[in-house]
């Protein structure tokens, strides 16, 4: 195979049996081209290494359109894409892309600004942008909203929002986890979670909620802000525990500091649930595996990735696209003991 910096465009035009010019419309993906050649000229391209913009438009590959998936990295999160919930939504968006027939990037990029998230569309040739969270984001995607209608974002929906946004009602969920601790009669219930984050903050609500309408005041010193990874998790635990707080249950703001939670209260030599019982959010294949299983919130993630596609192959430049909250449903495991 040539060296990437050995091939030039003339080498490309001598191989292909056509024009400098030739290539060089058919990599730019000119008009004054016909598909077949463009395809040919692309592989050719690709096949020899030659130093171009290597995502290739969908009306070569046959797909119905490019989509392109980035990852802000997020408040309260590690920001890996390692991560178990990111690697589920993603797989979602995949299966939902593979179904309709698009092709789908997956960005490197880190958005920061209003300048980088007009790149991301503007110098890509990505029909739309799926973002996998706000981060701190918000105001940057409002504006970009006021002229640009081809991105969606999953993530919380938020006062004064004028981009599309899909998730689920993260204050009802909060509160539904909540509830069912306290229906077993948990009276000390801590919430983990980094309230900094949009969706943490709002399962905070809920569990402030839930609260409320039982008529209790949840103790402040129950609230720890932990980030969304068991590390973070095991540290909540055991400052509750050196300081001698009591508490008899913990809702976790995800199911990875919910796992870490567990995994720290087993080495601390307490029970679970015997002596604290355990709710995480998100639902991710780990849960149902752990030991004990962990009763969690689900968030579908088929569903979001069904949803985000379909959505952003219907934008148009006239019409805003709506947000839409999933539905969430409370899978009781054993961590609560029921």
């Amino acid at each position: 195979m040539a060296d990437r910096q050995a091939t030039r465009l003339e080498d490309l035009a001598r191989i292909a049996g056509v024009s400098a010019a030739t290539v060089s419309r058919a990599l730019n993906d000119s008009p004054l081209v016909n598909l077949e050649t463009k395809r040919r000229l692309w592989r050719l391209a690709q096949e020899h290494n030659y130093n171009f913009r290597p995502s290739m438009p969908a009306t070569l590959s046959s797909a119905l359109a490019t989509l392109m998936v980035a990852i802000p990295r997020p408040q309260g999160r590690t920001g890996k894409v390692s991560d178990p919930f990111f690697q589920e939504l993603i797989g979602g968006i995949v299966e939902a892309a593979r179904n309709s027939s698009c092709d789908l990037l997956l960005s490197h990029i880190d958005p920061t600004s209003l300048d980088d998230l007009s790149s991301l569309l503007s110098s890509s040739r990505a029909d739309g942008v799926i973002f996998l969270g706000q981060s701190s984001l918000h105001q940057h995607l409002n504006r970009l909203a006021e002229t640009e209608r081809r991105f969606i974002v999953w993530g919380a929906s938020l006062p004064g929002q004028k981009y599309c946004s899909i998730g689920t009602d993260n204050a009802k969920g909060g509160a539904r986890a909540t509830a069912h601790l306290l229906r077993l009669g948990r009276r000390r219930i801590a919430f983990f979670g980094d309230t900094q984050a949009p969706e943490a903050m709002q399962r905070f609500q809920g569990y402030q909620q839930a609260h409320t309408k039982a008529g209790l005041h949840p103790d402040p010193a129950l609230t720890l802000p932990a980030h969304f990874e068991i590390e973070s998790a095991e540290a909540a635990v055991d400052a509750l525990l050196s300081r001698s707080i009591a508490f008899d249950a913990i809702f976790a703001a995800s199911d990875l500091i919910a796992l870490g939670a567990i995994r720290a209260l087993m080495r601390a030599g307490r029970a679970v649930p015997g002596d604290v019982a355990v709710v995480g959010y998100d639902n991710v294949a780990l849960a149902a595996y752990s030991r004990p299983s962990l009763t969690t919130i689900s968030q579908n993630m088929e569903m979001a990735g069904r949803l985000m596609i379909s959505k952003l192959l219907k934008a148009s430049v006239t019409e805003a696209l709506q947000s839409e909250f999933l539905p969430t449903d409370l899978i009781v495991r054993e961590s609560c003991g029921s």
